[in-house]
C-alpha cells in the first residue's frame, strides 16, 4: 500500500476523475482532494436551469454527490453511495460558479459520514447535503508495493 496519503488521495481522484464522464459533461473540477476531502466546482450553465429561471436541484445534487465520491474514494478503497440527503437553502442562477466541499465526519469500518457544503460565488450556502458510504472489494487506483 501507498504510505503517502496525500499522493494516494491525489492518485485515486485523478483516476476516479478520467473515468467519469458525468462530471466532466456538466463541466465540473476537481480543485482540491486529501484524504477524506473533497472539493469540486461547476458553472451553472443556461441548460441547466428549470422553470424558475434557477438552477435545477439535480444539478445541485449531482455537484454535492460528486464531490462526496471523491472524498469517500480518496483513501483509495472503492466505495460508494449507501444513501443520502440534500436540503436546498437558496437558489442558483446561471452564470454562478457552485462549489461543493466535502468534509468525511466519521469513517467506521466499511461505513462512511460525509457532509458537503455547496455554495456560491459570493459564499452563499445553496445546499447542504449528507452521505453515507459503503466500502466495497478492491482499489480505485494500482499502486506498485
Amino acid at each position: 500500500m501507498h504510505s503517502d496519503p496525500q499522493a494516494l488521495a491525489e492518485l485515486a481522484g485523478k483516476t476516479m476523475y478520467e473515468r467519469d464522464p458525468a462530471s466532466q459533461a456538466l463541466g465540473m473540477t476537481l480543485d482540491e482532494i486529501r484524504p477524506g476531502y473533497a472539493r469540486m466546482s461547476m458553472r451553472v450553465r443556461g441548460d441547466m436551469l428549470n422553470g424558475h429561471a434557477t438552477c435545477h436541484g439535480g444539478y445541485i445534487f449531482m455537484l454535492a454527490d460528486s464531490a462526496f465520491a471523491f472524498a469517500c474514494n480518496s483513501h483509495n478503497f472503492t466505495t460508494v453511495g449507501a444513501g443520502c440527503s440534500i436540503d436546498y437553502l437558496a437558489p442558483a442562477r446561471e452564470g454562478d460558479l457552485l462549489t461543493a466541499e466535502a468534509v468525511e465526519q466519521a469513517l467506521l469500518g466499511k461505513t462512511g459520514v460525509y457532509d458537503i457544503t455547496v455554495i456560491n460565488q459570493e459564499g452563499r450556502k445553496i445546499a447542504l447535503f449528507r452521505g453515507k458510504s459503503h466500502r466495497v472489494n478492491g482499489l480505485v487506483a494500482e499502486v506498485a508495493a
